[in-house]
């Protein structure tokens, strides 16, 4: 079994329940070990949108890296993602953020998320939950890397629900 860390972000619809549906499906293939609180937080790039959810989670599968990545992709799917633009309005996201120690960057996914260490919406969840994880490429823990993002667009870290 692998441990792996997940974010998942909504901002369409009934928010927290997209985010406690897409926990639930996840946890038909992921062990689930921690659940952050949901934080309420500024939409990045495309300002023009309603604000997101988000959570972070961790769990065990047995699941490899492309086998988990097609999990979170039919999850969305099943959920009633439909396509947009990058950083556009979505009902569910969720993406691998740490599989383990794994370093990997193909040209259909890239483990640690590419973008982890920039987005306080995503590390102020993964600070919560595994404030002594380590990024096995930048060699900082989630707790320094969330203080160092000053928590820019999380809403007073005040946690929903």
């Amino acid at each position: 079994m692998a441990g792996v860390y997940l974010g998942l972000g909504s901002n369409l619809g009934e928010r927290e329940q997209n985010l406690r549906e897409a926990l639930r499906l996840l946890g038909n293939d992921v062990a689930m070990e921690a659940v952050s609180s949901f934080y309420e937080t500024d939409p990045v790039g495309y300002l023009d949108q309603p604000d997101f959810v988000n959570a972070v989670c961790h769990g065990n599968t047995d699941l490899d890296p492309r086998e988990m990545l097609d999990l979170a992709m039919s999850i969305e799917s099943q959920m009633g993602r439909q396509p947009s633009f990058p950083n556009g309005p979505r009902l569910i996201d969720i993406d691998i953020l740490a599989y383990g120690s794994l370093v990997l960057s193909t040209s259909e996914l890239t483990i640690p998320h590419p973008r982890l260490a920039e987005r306080a919406f995503v590390l102020a969840p993964l600070a919560e939950i595994a404030p002594d994880w380590v990024h096995p490429v930048l060699g900082k823990t989630a707790r320094e890397l969330a203080s160092a993002s000053g928590y820019d667009g999380v809403k007073n870290l005040k946690t929903l629900g």
